[in-house]
């Protein structure tokens, strides 16, 4: 992945509010992102909140959801 630096903490971000998504269920299967202060944006497992954090770019983000509505990260059927 570009520009993704990986082995941060999420323990160690200090100073953000995570965010869920609101059709996250109970079974905790989700992320929560929060945005850095120089406009990055934080990745990190819900359940494993002291865990590593993924860092992306605004840029990359905005390319992530675009797939995604577009439907570029749908599972093959089959």
């Amino acid at each position: 992945m570009i520009g993704v630096q990986s082995g941060m903490s999420a323990s160690g971000i200090q100073d953000v509010t995570w965010k869920k998504s609101r059709r996250s269920n109970p079974s905790g299967n989700c992320v929560e992102i929060a945005e850095l202060a120089d406009g990055a944006i934080a990745v990190r497992d819900s359940r494993q909140q002291a865990g590593p954090a993924l860092i992306y770019s605004r840029t990359e983000i905005g390319v992530l959801i675009s797939r995604a509505r577009a439907g570029g990260l749908d599972r093959p059927v089959g």
